[in-house]
């Protein structure tokens, strides 16, 4: 038998390449990474992308994504998988049937309706089969107030879009932006039974970009590393927020989260002892 290292879990990324690295595949690298966990990153769509806005939305091909994914997942032990923003339906419909054959990893989905949004893509059909083909398979989804609407057309309050999200097999769903004030930030966690916890966050003046990938991502890492999903959705908000608390203006547009927050602490403790 194998002798894998245990003490670095694994966790498997499906998303775009943001070559501003504020969100994707670069966020969810840097996510694990700074929360002892290794990546692997299946990149599905190329984008033309910098802080302000998607200029340009390139899938790859659907064969080449169940290859990429396939040949990790037959080699290395996959604690968890996260779903970000993956293009096409055809990507979509390629990666239900990855997942089809791993039912035991869990799945964490971050529904990325805002960029399908703009006229780049067929927004529509993608969103509907997020729906049909994703929610069913993921432990949970962590969509924000708009992307919830986005998935649950009939619903007409937060607790409706809950519902009809977690009717379609999903497991959780974790709607950030439930409830907004000018001071605070509320999180809602829903499962079958109804709203498990509403978190409440000190409402950030800085606006980044990235924030779901890195929330999603940790949650991922956090599962991988065995903890229950309740704590998991805990340590994950925290990890998210401190990393936008840090984030920093890298270029014209939007602030971009330090996934490494803790490293400028300590050197800064550091400097202090130092001086």
């Amino acid at each position: 038998m194998m002798d894998f290292d245990n003490s670095t879990p694994v966790v498997m990324s499906l998303s775009s390449h943001d070559p501003s690295g504020s969100s994707g595949i670069q966020a969810d690298i840097e996510t694990t990474a700074s929360l002892g966990c290794h990546c692997t990153p299946i990149i599905t769509t190329l984008c033309a992308k910098d802080t302000h806005d998607t200029k340009e939305i390139v899938p790859l091909d659907a064969p080449l994504i169940i290859e990429q994914a396939r040949a990790i997942l037959e080699d290395m032990p996959v604690k968890a998988i996260k779903l970000g923003f993956l293009g096409s339906v055809e990507n979509t419909e390629a990666i239900h049937t990855i997942l089809r054959d791993y039912p035991h990893i869990p799945v964490i989905l971050d529904p990325v309706t805002s960029v399908c949004e703009s006229e780049l893509m067929d927004a529509p059909s993608v969103i509907r089969a997020t729906e049909t083909l994703l929610l069913p398979m993921a432990t949970i989804a962590t969509p924000d107030l708009v992307e919830a609407h986005d998935l649950a057309h009939q619903g007409d309050t937060l607790h409706a879009c809950a519902q009809e999200i977690l009717e379609s097999g999903c497991e959780y769903v974790l709607i950030s932006g439930a409830k907004r004030t000018q001071s605070t930030y509320e999180n809602h966690l829903y499962g079958k039974q109804g709203l498990i916890k509403a978190y409440t966050w000190e409402r950030l003046k800085l606006f980044s970009h990235g924030c779901g990938a890195t929330l999603a991502a940790s949650i991922a890492s956090y599962l991988a590393h065995g903890l229950r999903l309740e704590d998991a959705v805990e340590q994950g908000q925290q990890y998210t927020w401190n990393s936008l608390a840090a984030s920093r203006r890298l270029g014209m547009g939007k602030r971009i989260p330090n996934r490494f927050f803790w490293t400028q602490k300590r050197t800064e403790k550091k400097n202090s002892r130092s001086a």
